[in-house]
């Protein structure tokens, strides 16, 4: 089995550009066949929630809802940080299926003991 793949990712629609990079390197490690998580936190939290990515980075760029539909067709999760999402009064139920608040906790349960692929946003 390929080697589990997290991607940080803090920034959200304000860099349209960065998010699309950070789902891109997701969903090519999802579609890989890679167990893949995208941790949010700070603006990417509004990312993880029914509706919110949406739009198209750059001319060439895919649209952010066909990333999303990619990564979660193969699996790829979300854990989005309590603290920032509370902190901004998101509502849970708006979540998109495959996220879940989770913090740094849950976040080391998930990578384990093994080596992680890692990148940042």
């Amino acid at each position: 089995m390929a080697g589990r793949a997290v991607i940080s990712l803090s920034t959200g629609l304000e860099d349209p550009e960065k998010v699309t990079v950070a789902f891109l390197v997701a969903v090519g490690a999802a579609e890989s066949g890679r167990p893949t998580l995208i941790f949010q936190a700070k603006e990417a939290v509004r990312l993880a929630l029914n509706g919110t990515a949406a739009g198209v980075a750059c001319d060439g760029c895919p649209p952010l809802p066909d990333l999303l539909i990619r990564y979660e067709k193969v699996g790829g999760r979300y854990m989005v940080c309590p603290v920032c999402f509370n902190a901004k009064q998101l509502d849970k139920d708006a979540l998109l299926p495959s996220a879940e608040l989770a913090g740094s906790v849950q976040l080391w349960e998930w990578i384990g003991d093994d080596a992680v692929t890692t990148f940042s946003y």
